[in-house]
């Protein structure tokens, strides 16, 4: 080696070892920085599993901390990744000193507050994920200084404001999502013209205004548009079809005005489109029927679309969900519906679509088909079976006739029946059972099945027992249905909601019903069922609803519904029920209606309900009740309705009843009551119908408040009312008291105190009359009932008359 490259090489090394070491200096020094930088973040923020309070310590190198990530050269943190880690707190304005951060992603959390201006520092940042958090305050305008970001994504947030003009100097963004939020004002216009865009997310929003006709022109890249639930009006823009890479187009939910451009039929890659719940009119453009890649259609709830379904539709082979209700489409629905082999959910319901279902031909992959609120005729072809896929079927409320396919038994997967409002038959039977119910205890998936309001006649079968093990909803209501529940049905474990009610079911409630533990929901209301209410109801430990009334059942009420603390609606009115009401039933504190009328139900004390915090409704009328009302109904402040009306109560109206603040309907009429009408009813602002008549009431008649409103037979044949001349009344003297002729009235009617009684017992036997001359036979009281009935109401009167 020479002298001079010998010289050479020690002046580099002289040059090189303290470079190097300066380096490694200045390295240290900024990894240090960014320590600190993550420090008072975690300072910031509480984990509730400690997760950074237990990993992110000085002990360790910040590259190794969990979510940070460094550079391969530099050693600098450039990511930050805490998604879904339950953290809580402020972003403090330290990370913006992460001078090499590429990546922010801290969605998934509880993060709240403002966003710092300090990370509008962070020049080399790519990606930024705050989505999913309670970030509030305006989206900032130092957004617009990350003109490296290709992914700001923060839905799910409670940002408000505008969305700022300067993000259009985010010229590299290809994914821009502030759906979710409280966003107002208009979509900027400056937004449409960032070319590099893939993707805009602004659903769920409050932004409002038009959408500029020419928003597409510098959008190339556009494959998602996502501008659905916001407050958009004005025309969708014709130019549309200038986002000729778009895939989902979403302005579903908003205010759209005019039709449907034809030009959309040009976005030959769309695979979903959205456009229902505006306020579009005209007809579906033919056009759709060129999409020849679209997966999904929903053209839902616009009243204005009408015309019929276009048959092009039908011819898109891709086409999986087609969802057209709730608008005014007419006319048949097209043929090839059916032929398709790759659609799965089709939702035509609640249009004006006419005429006879189309043939199933092939429909392979069909799991749902909803063709309810229609006009639609004719039999239910028992070719359905060849959408052997089908998992939900609704039918209902068209104009179907005929005999109930028996092979809907062979649909295995059906979850979901429903054919209720038709004018389907029962078909074939034997020994008039329902052979199509017997048929689908084959469908062991069925959770729903709803056959009301059909003229199908017959009886239940017994084997309704081996229905689905997960049947949970079954209604038969208005079915014409005969004979006796089946002691079978108490297999249906699993039914929460049971409704037979309107038909003319008779025979006994049968007691395995109160085996059904999780029943929610029992109505066997208008039916001619009899005997006893079984305590074995009193099992129904879920109960949320029991409806048993209009029917025959006799006896006492079972003090054990008492305990049956879920309660909230209870209907026994119009039977034929005795004895005093159990005291029980007043302890079912969240109990919402009580209707008890029609009865022959009596108390031995004062009328007392307890203290019913919820009570909404409550019905008494048409017993047998006497004695005193009690100031406890006072206590009643959510009641809406109160009829005790048509009983033998006596006393006075109670003081407390002008607390009933929420109460409209109060019907006292037909009964003993005495004294004057109070003052303190006046009050009651909601009050829309009273009615006092057929009491022995004296004095003068509130005039204030909702009392100007009330006719005057809302008081007749009262004892010794008045008023004015329009409730035809006489007229009131300044000291009623002192008046000499209402003195001589008063003792008149005294000689007969009990008119009243008198009068309830003549409407009772009138009651009775009607019941013997009903225009059906079947319908008419029997003689020996009218006999039993007659003997209480002389047995009722004559211990008045002696007490």
């Amino acid at each position: 080696m020479n002298s001079t490259t010998c010289f050479h090489l020690l002046l580099a090394l002289y040059i090189f070892i303290p470079c190097s070491v300066l380096c490694l200096a200045m390295t240290a020094r900024n990894l240090n920085s960014d320590q600190f930088a993550l420090l008072e973040f975690k300072d910031h923020i509480a984990s509730p599993q400690n997760v950074l309070a237990n990993n992110w310590t000085a002990s360790t190198s910040v590259c190794n901390w969990i979510g940070v990530s460094c550079g391969i050269i530099h050693k600098r943190v450039i990511a930050l990744n805490l998604t879904s880690m339950n953290l809580r707190g402020t972003i403090p304005p330290h990370l913006g000193n992460l001078s090499f951060l590429l990546s922010i992603d801290l969605s998934s959390n509880n993060l709240y507050g403002l966003l710092p201006k300090e990370l509008g520092q962070l020049h080399r940042l790519k990606i930024l994920r705050l989505s999913f958090n309670s970030l509030n305050g305006e989206i900032p305008s130092w957004l617009g200084n990350l003109h490296r970001v290709q992914r700001l994504q923060m839905t799910n947030n409670t940002f408000t404001g505008t969305i700022p003009q300067t993000l259009v100097n985010m010229s590299n963004l290809e994914i821009l999502y502030l759906g979710t939020n409280q966003l107002s004002g208009e979509v900027p216009s400056s937004i449409f013209n960032i070319s590099s865009l893939k993707t805009i997310y602004l659903s769920d929003n409050r932004l409002s205004g038009s959408l500029p006709s020419d928003m597409c022109q510098h959008l190339p890249k556009l494959e998602g548009l996502y501008l659905d639930r916001n407050e958009l009006s004005g025309n969708i823009p014709s130019s549309t079809d200038k986002c000729n890479n778009l895939k989902m187009l979403a302005l579903s939910v908003n205010q759209f005005t005019g039709i449907i451009p034809r030009s959309i039929g040009n976005l030959t890659r769309l695979q979903e489109l959205y456009l229902g719940f505006n306020n579009l009119e005209g007809q579906i453009p033919e056009e759709i029927g060129n999409l020849l890649g679209l997966e999904l259609l929903n053209i839902q709830a616009i009243k204005g679309l009408t015309g019929q379904i276009p048959t092009s539709i039908f011819n898109i082979s891709t086409l999986k969900t087609i969802d057209l209700s709730n608008n005014s489409l007419s006319g048949q629905i097209p043929s090839s519906i059916f032929n398709s082999t790759t659609l799965q959910v089709i939702s035509l319901t609640d249009n004006k679509l006419e005429g006879t279902l189309p043939p199933m031909i092939e429909a392979p992959k069909l799991n749902v088909l909803l063709l309810s609120r229609n006009k639609l005729r004719g039999n239910i072809p028992n070719a359905i079976l060849n959408a052997s896929m089908l998992k939900l079927l609704d039918l209902g409320q068209n104009f179907f006739s005929g005999p109930i396919p028996e092979t809907f038994g062979n649909l295995r997967h059906l979850e979901w029946l429903r054919i209720a409002n038709n004018y389907l038959t029962m078909g074939s039977t034997i020994n008039h059972e329902w052979a199509f119910l017997s048929s689908l205890t084959n469908c062991k998936n069925l959770t729903r099945i709803d056959i009301s309001k059909n003229p199908l006649n017959g009886t239940l079968p017994t084997n309704i027992g081996n229905l689905s093990a997960s049947l949970i909803y079954f209604y038969a209501v208005d079915c014409e249905l005969k004979g006796n529940i089946p002691m079978e049905i108490g297999n249906l474990s699993s039914l929460l909601l049971l409704e037979l009610g309107y038909n003319k079911l008779s025979g006994f409630i049968p007691a395995s019903i109160g085996g059904m533990r999780n029943l929610q929901v029992l109505d066997l209301s208008s039916n001619k069922l009899g005997g006893p209410i079984l305590e074995s109801l009193c099992g129904l430990e879920r109960l949320y609803g029991m409806s048993l009334g209009l029917n025959k059942l006799h006896g006492s009420i079972p003090s054990c519904l008492g305990n049956i603390t879920s309660l909230r609606y209870l209907y026994l009115n119009s039977n034929k029920l005795s004895s005093a009401i159990p005291p029980t039933l007043w302890k079912l504190k969240d109990i919402l209606a009580v209707d008890l009328s029609s009865n022959y139900l009596n108390n031995s004390n004062a009328l007392d309900v307890g203290d019913l915090r919820s009570l909404l409704k409550l019905n008494l009328s048409r017993n047998l009740f006497t004695g005193d009302i009690l100031s406890t109904f006072g206590g009643l402040q959510t009641l809406v309705v109160l009829d005790l009306s048509n009983n033998i109560l006596h006393g006075h109206i109670p003081e407390s009843f002008g607390g009933l603040i929420s109460l409209t309907f109060l019907d006292l009429c037909n009964n003993n009551l005495s004294g004057i009408i109070l003052k303190s009813l006046e009050k009651l602002l909601y009050l829309k119908y009273f009615n006092v008549s057929f009491n022995r009431l004296e004095g003068e008649i509130p005039t204030k408040g909702c009392f100007l409103n009330f006719p005057s037979t809302s008081f007749m044949q009262n004892y010794a009312l008045c008023g004015p001349p329009r409730l035809l009344v006489p007229p009131c003297k300044n000291d009623i008291r002192k008046n000499s002729k209402m003195g001589v009235l008063r003792d008149l009617r005294r000689e007969d105190e009990n008119f009243v009684i008198k009068a309830n017992c003549i409407s009772s036997i009138m009651e009775l009359a009607l019941d013997c001359s009903a225009e059906m036979p079947e319908e008419r009281k029997d003689m020996k009932d009218v006999v039993v009935e007659l003997k209480k109401i002389k047995q009722t009167f004559l211990n008045i008359i002696q007490r």
